[in-house]
């Protein structure tokens, strides 16, 4: 008998596989109604997404329910993008403590107003948020969630699929909603941790910002930052500077007072513009003068052998019971050989009893102890 369980169902009848998933999830824990249940359900049709969802969470009968709509999702070993699936995972945390919470934003005269917000607990250890992007400002809570939850950990990502404004679905305690975000904190007798794969790996050297305005840079180690940018990639062996044709990253130091910066040090935001006559370069950040940079770049090899060096990293942290899995729907078939990657490498390095989640539309987890909206990651919240 275990404390985790997975499933993963498909075919035209969405509600079945909602059923049959949920007896794979919770097959393992011997007749133990779950504590948690999170369920995942790709569909085109946001009704159909909205019965296999309620279903789902009708027949586990759950202390707490949460999941979302998804252009893809994972369980059973394996992901499944772009087709009719219903993915389940059920977990027994007999001595945890559950609140589930609805956010919904509202704009006044003086600003946006953010309700339903948790009372922070003193055991709470994490909180999982599912969020419309849409119809929610995700990224600006997310960014000042440290101050408005104590530093209370965040982990979770953006309903996703097809169909765009209005067709997203959430999942919370057997109610189906159309916007905002749902969630639930998580503490008392449970230990748990986040990991994110941001998937890159750095090109040239680490950089002191030497001007900035806002998110455009404006000079790099002393030297104008386009032109800085140019002498680095003189230097790059070809296939490298074909990398970064495709895509270039900024890493952005969250510890300035590291001797040495490395492989998972940095918070790693795109490189959205670029002015060769101005000289600068700009990034999906602010990025303050002083700060220590690295170009990064990303593609299938480095992605992979990020997620496997965060596995073995966090591996001897203690046993992985459980974990649930938030995979960019920029990964799988799009980054990858196949849908599969990241959750077997998931089960290959931390080997949970059951691992699953989905494809999303950003990610949500915490880099350097302050949480962070990305894009293009593996973010993991692993059950001990």
């Amino acid at each position: 008998m275990s404390d985790f369980g997975d499933g993963l169902a498909q075919g035209a009848d969405l509600v079945a596989a909602a059923e049959n998933a949920v007896a794979q999830a919770t097959a393992p824990l011997g007749g133990r109604r779950p504590d948690l249940l999170a369920v995942f359900v790709c569909h085109p049709d946001p009704g159909e997404v909205a019965r296999a969802g309620a279903r789902a969470m009708e027949v586990a009968g759950a202390r707490a329910a949460i999941g979302c709509s998804a252009g893809g999702v994972i369980g059973d070993g394996r992901g499944v993008e772009a087709r009719p699936a219903v993915a389940v995972w059920a977990a027994a945390l007999p001595d945890a403590t559950l609140t589930p919470f609805r956010l919904e934003a509202t704009r006044t005269e003086t600003g946006m107003v953010v309700g339903g917000m948790p009372q922070r607990r003193d055991d709470d250890a994490v909180a999982l948020l599912l969020a419309d992007p849409y119809t929610f400002p995700i990224q600006g809570f997310v960014e000042q969630s440290g101050e408005a939850l104590r530093g209370l950990p965040l982990v979770g990502g953006l309903a996703s699929g097809p169909g765009g404004a209005g067709a997203a679905r959430l999942f919370l305690d057997g109610a189906v909603h159309e916007r905002g975000v749902v969630g639930v904190t998580i503490g008392g007798d449970v230990r748990v941790r986040t990991l994110v794969s941001q998937g890159c790996r750095p090109i040239g050297p680490t950089m002191t910002v030497t001007a900035a305005e806002g998110p455009h840079l404006q000079g790099l180690a002393g030297v104008p930052a386009y032109r800085k940018l140019e002498q680095i990639l003189r230097e790059l062996d070809e296939s490298e500077q074909q990398m970064v044709a495709q895509g270039l990253h900024l890493g952005i130091a969250m510890d300035e007072y590291a001797d040495d910066h490395r492989q998972g040090d940095f918070l790693i935001r795109g490189v959205v513009g670029a002015d060769p006559e101005g000289g600068t370069i700009t990034v999906g950040d602010v990025v303050e003068v002083g700060r220590t940079v690295q170009f990064q770049v990303r593609d299938a090899r480095s992605a992979d052998a990020d997620l496997d060096w965060l596995m073995t990293r966090h591996r001897g942290d203690g046993d992985t019971a459980g974990a649930l899995l938030f995979s960019c729907n920029g990964r799988g078939r799009a980054m990858f050989s196949d849908a599969d990657h990241d959750v077997l490498a998931v089960r290959r390095g931390l080997e949970p009893q059951g691992v699953a989640g989905f494809f999303a539309a950003g990610e949500i987890g915490p880099v350097a102890a302050r949480n962070h909206l990305h894009a293009f990651t593996a973010s993991v919240l692993a059950f001990g």
